[in-house]
């Protein structure tokens, strides 16, 4: 009940929480029959409210929840908001139009892959390249830094201001995704195509994942994978299609005798800071 208290609200905060409870209904054989006539008659004269009023302004699918290579399933608990800290990234314009090519090789290879954070399967996106690219290539990935919790709302101001404490003094550099890899989430319902860092950048974002790491143990987190593969995943397709995603990229990189790699189609980006978001609500945690 107490999320339909949102039903008529115009408030668009992040934080707004309903702390109140409806009113007690008078106790006694005449209240009580009262009370039922009157609920029914409210009945029927109002309509049901909208189905997204069903859940709180915050609430979050955790079930659809990726972190590149790993999904993490989140039962929905009042006042628990979901926790991901990354690296934004955007795929220069140059980079792009490459990616257009490998992605429409790619959908007459694997059947049913999917743009990751969008519900668009690949095949038909690849009918106008230009719809393609953007809705595939021009939005912003991300590299985690850490997994993907839920934490109460008392440690969002603690978790912030500790991570931009320890990460205020970061420096750019260069990123270079440099190799073709699959991952797949933990019970293999899903499976990514990705690109992954191996050379340059690597070695801050594993210092990165280290900082982010001791802040999660210090909140009573669980701490990021063992041994992280920073990487973007750029598609998703049901179940374990790791072996088919692999064969399909050794067969579109065979060209460049790359086995595996991305030669001809890796790129490179500037660290340019790290992000907080919590619930719907980003923190900068450094800027540059």
């Amino acid at each position: 009940m107490e999320f339909l208290l949102a039903y008529g609200s115009d408030s668009d905060s992040d934080w707004d929480e309903s702390d109140g409870a409806p009113s007690p209904s008078p106790i006694g054989s005449n209240g009580g029959d009262s009370n039922r006539a009157l609920k029914n008659e409210v009945s029927d004269l109002l309509p049901p409210p909208p189905l997204d009023l069903l859940q709180p302004p915050n609430y979050m699918d955790y079930s659809s929840l990726t972190q590149g290579s790993r999904v993490r399933n989140f039962p929905h608990v009042e006042g628990i908001y979901a926790l991901h800290i990354y690296i934004p990234v955007h795929i220069p314009a140059t980079t792009r139009k490459q990616m257009v090519l490998i992605m429409k090789k790619l959908s007459s290879m694997v059947p049913r892959l999917y743009a990751v954070d969008a519900d668009f399967e690949l095949i038909e996106l690849c009918k106008d390249d230009s719809k393609l690219e953007k809705v595939l290539l021009s939005r912003e990935f991300h590299i985690s830094l850490g997994r993907t919790v839920g934490i109460k709302v008392d440690q969002i101001d603690s978790i912030v201001a500790m991570l931009r404490t320890k990460l205020h003094s970061q420096r750019q550099y260069w990123i270079e995704f440099d190799k073709w890899e699959t991952f797949a989430n933990d019970d293999c319902t899903r499976s990514f195509l990705s690109l992954e860092i191996t050379g340059s950048g690597l070695q801050e974002i594993t210092q990165q994942i280290n900082v982010v790491n001791e802040v999660y143990r210090l909140h009573g987190l669980p701490e990021f994978y063992k041994d992280p593969r920073p990487h973007i995943s750029l598609l998703w397709g049901s179940g374990d299609i790791r072996y088919n995603l692999k064969q399909a990229v050794l067969q579109i990189d065979k060209p460049h005798n790359g086995a595996g790699s991305s030669q001809g189609h890796d790129f490179k980006c500037k660290f340019s800071g790290i992000v907080c978001k919590v619930g719907k609500k980003s923190y900068d945690i450094c800027k540059i």
